[in-house]
């Protein structure tokens, strides 16, 4: 039993590892803003391409950045959550 609990935790670092490189990139506004986020639901960057934003419209980017921000953690959760799952079935077994 304790081995079955061992390698359940070795193939969760394993999964976890995995979804530390994986990258999710969604854009807003035509390209206008850009992020990547990690399947871990960090954000890794933003950009944004200075020719398509209006200075005299700062809260359409913010705008902007609100919903690549939103969508890129909505996917990288849809993500972790595919990544997990095979695994999960097994976090019955845990002694917790």
């Amino acid at each position: 039993m304790a081995l079955d609990q061992m390698k359940m935790l070795q193939q969760l670092r394993k999964a976890q590892k995995q979804l530390g490189k994986e990258i999710i990139e969604v854009e807003a506004g035509d390209g206008a803003v850009v992020v990547q986020i990690t399947g871990e639901l960090k954000i890794k960057s933003v950009k944004i391409d200075p020719e398509q934003v209006d200075v005299d419209n700062i809260e359409q980017l913010e705008h902007w950045i609100e919903i690549a921000v939103r969508d890129g953690l909505a996917k990288a959760q849809e993500v972790a959550a595919e990544t997990m799952k095979p695994l999960m079935g097994g976090m019955g077994n845990l002694p917790f």
